[in-house]
C-alpha cells in the first residue's frame, strides 16, 4: 500500500468515525463531506494506476491511456454529493427555527412522543 492510499483511507475514516462520534448536525455534516471526498480520491487513485495519459485518436506511438469512464462517474459522485450536501443543509437550517440547539441528543429529546 503505497503512502496516497494509506491517505486517502484515512481520509475516508476521518469522515466515518466524524460521522459516528460527532453530535452536532453541521459537524456530522462536514463529517460526510470529508468522507465522500476521501472516496472520490480512492476511485480517482484506482482509476490512474493504469495510465496518467488521455485517450486521444491521433497520437502515434502506444502509450498507457486513463480510463475515461471512471472520470464520469466522479464527476457525477461530485455533483450529487453537493447537492446532497446542499439538501441537508436546508434541512438543518429549518430544522434550527423550531429548535434552538443543533445537538442531536436535544432534538431527539424534543421529539419524542
Amino acid at each position: 500500500m503505497s503512502i496516497l492510499e494509506a491517505l486517502v483511507l484515512a481520509t475516508i475514516l476521518f469522515g466515518f468515525f466524524g460521522i459516528i462520534l460527532k453530535k452536532n448536525l453541521i459537524m456530522k455534516i462536514l463529517s460526510m463531506d470529508v468522507m465522500s471526498t476521501g472516496v472520490i480520491g480512492y476511485f480517482v487513485l484506482v482509476a490512474s494506476q493504469r495510465g496518467l495519459f488521455t485517450p486521444i485518436a491521433n497520437q502515434k506511438e502506444a502509450v498507457a491511456y486513463a480510463d475515461p469512464v471512471p472520470q464520469a462517474v466522479i464527476l457525477t459522485a461530485i455533483v450529487i454529493g453537493f447537492s446532497i450536501q446542499a439538501l441537508m443543509l436546508v434541512g438543518v437550517m429549518k430544522l434550527s427555527r423550531d429548535t434552538p440547539t443543533l445537538e442531536v441528543s436535544e432534538i431527539e429529546k424534543h421529539y419524542t412522543p
